[in-house]
């Protein structure tokens, strides 16, 4: 910058870089794009895998959006926000995050042309909003309401396309049935549903247990395996002789005095025992480390015990069994003692867990995932997670909409119209809007090696010509014909869709509105003789798309 007398005013420092105007739009543009077309292959049932290789060499294989993003380390600023739209998406519906990415991608793709035109971002992202807000309004007019066959095919949806070995139908009655088990004043909570993963077996192996499962064993081979009626003291403090907060040495001179201090610390050992024992409890979980001595005590006095549990496990522990957990052994009473029917050590492929079950409050449950290998548990494990979620949402919200491109193809039609109803410059954005839909359908033919441009013609054509009934037709992956979506049983929770569509208008006007990145260079790291010279300076990723 210049003042009046010509000299150059220093605003930013030395180093900075600035990029303004449609430069900055276009180069945040691009890299949302980048992100979206990242990830855009692994949309729809016919979706490609990704394999994601860390820094240690650690594999993830899969198709679900948000994962593959957390995997990736994206650098461009733009880029990041269009990560955080996935993982909106995943926390509030647990599905459609890689619906909600690329049609954020598309959202921006449309609007570069409107851009290079002259229309000004203000204008393109208030004729977004009115897009949004509209068609939030015809997919809740579109929606059909839900029954115990509707769910059904919701969690089939959910885990069509996923690796799942072709065991979808198997796998939603699991679903279903933990999604009803958890089901409390109209709400699934999906933290009361444990997964657990056992290498063994094939995915049909998986099953799923009315209570709580620990991977944990019995601590002592002489404690019973199995205790009926049990009483459970749930431990947040070690069964160990406790040690000085400060450093301490004890000096013993004769026989005698070390033999009494044993006793005493063998004394004390048994007295936790002993109180355990008195107030009536038969099993013990403890979050802590739990002695020998005890070990051993425990064991003759018939109780079932485990050590090192999760706090995670705890707590569902108390909530399902109405247990309190307890800090102080000294202050453990009757009624801090959680109940279940029965608690039993079982062989689960090669190793021991210890499941709980017939608890005072059932409202948790736990899910076994079996597997040939780790990454194919893995991919069960989000693909189930992805389905309890849904299934969770059609049971709150009591709402579906048709899936296979219908309801976006309905919206690109319906926002077409209603664009002239508008009118102005806003007029271009809904159009926009209305176009950036169609890539839903287009992708997903796309990735199941169909013309996609015949797909959006036939669905078009159907949505325009079928009447009322138009509205469920989306693309068939085995034909390429367009039908009727509610008959094929392919639906999706209304909740994905309007969240989607919500997430994905919100980050695009958020880019839009951009049109100035003020870009520091980083401070040269020190190296060890003090000169900063041995560091580069590195920008923050601004140059670069991920």
């Amino acid at each position: 910058m210049y003042g009046s007398g010509n000299q150059p005013i220093i605003v930013l420092k030395e180093g900075t870089e600035r990029s303004k105007d449609k430069e900055a739009q276009f180069n945040n543009i691009a890299a949302a794009k980048a992100v979206a077309d990242a990830i855009r292959s692994t949309l729809g049932p016919k979706g490609m895998d990704k394999m994601l290789v860390d820094t240690i060499g650690d594999v993830v294989i899969t198709n679900d959006g948000v994962t593959i993003l957390n995997e990736i380390d994206v650098q461009h600023p733009a880029a990041k926000m269009v990560v955080e739209v996935a993982k909106t998406q995943d926390a509030e519906c647990g599905d459609g995050t890689t619906t909600a990415v690329v049609l954020a991608g598309e959202l921006l793709k449309q609007s570069e042309s409107l851009i290079d035109s002259n229309v000004h971002p203000t204008v393109i992202t208030n004729g977004y909003k009115l897009a949004a807000t509209k068609a939030i309004e015809v997919l809740k007019e579109i929606s059909v309401k839900t029954d115990d066959k509707i769910i059904k095919k919701v969690a089939m949806t959910a885990l069509t396309g996923k690796s799942v070995g072709g065991e979808d139908d198997y796998l939603s009655d699991i679903v279903i049935k933990a999604a009803k088990a958890v089901l409390d004043d109209g709400k699934v909570n999906d933290d009361n549903i444990k997964v657990q993963k056992k290498v063994g077996g094939v995915i049909k192996d998986t099953y799923m247990v009315e209570g709580i499962v620990i991977d944990k064993e019995r601590l002592h081979s002489r404690m019973p395996k199995k205790i009926e009626n049990a009483k459970i003291a749930l431990l947040a403090t070690p069964m160990e002789v406790k040690k000085t907060e400060v450093d301490a040495q004890i000096s013993i001179r004769d026989p005698a005095s070390m033999a009494a201090f044993l006793a005493e610390e063998e004394a004390t050992l048994k007295a936790m025992v002993e109180k355990v024992k008195s107030v009536g409890a038969n099993v013990v979980f403890s979050q802590k480390g739990v002695d020998d001595l005890v070990q051993h005590y425990m064991a003759k006095q018939g109780i079932f015990g485990c050590r090192r549990l999760k706090e995670s496990d705890l707590e569902a522990l108390a909530k399902a069994t109405g247990g309190n957990i307890v800090g102080n052994i000294a202050e453990l009473t009757e009624n801090d003692l959680g109940k279940a029917k029965l608690v039993e050590e079982k062989t689960v492929g090669a190793e021991d867990m210890t499941f709980i079950t017939g608890c005072s409050n059932p409202k948790a449950v736990s899910i076994i995932i079996r597997g040939g290998t780790e990454h194919v548990m893995d991919e069960v494990e989000r693909a189930m997670h992805d389905a309890i979620r849904v299934v969770g949402l059609a049971m709150e919200d009591g709402k579906v909409v048709a899936g296979a491109g219908a309801p976006e193809i309905e919206l690109a039609l319906r926002l077409s119209e209603y664009a002239s109803s508008v009118g102005g410059r806003e007029q271009l954005a809904i159009e926009a809007f209305a176009k950036a839909l169609e890539i839903i359908p287009w992708t997903i033919s796309e990735n199941a090696g169909i013309d996609s441009i015949d797909s959006i013609i036939k669905l078009k054509t159907a949505h325009e010509k079928k009447g009322k009934d138009g509205k469920y037709y989306g693309i068939d992956l085995e034909t390429g014909e367009a039908v009727d979506m509610l008959k094929k049983n392919v639906v999706e929770p209304l909740r994905v869709k309007t969240q989607a569509i919500t997430s994905a208008t919100e980050v695009a006007n958020m880019i839009l509105r951009i049109d100035d990145v003020i870009a520091s260079r980083r401070a040269a790291p020190m190296n060890p003789m003090g000169d900063p010279r041995m560091g580069g300076p590195g920008m923050d990723g601004i140059g670069g798309m991920m």
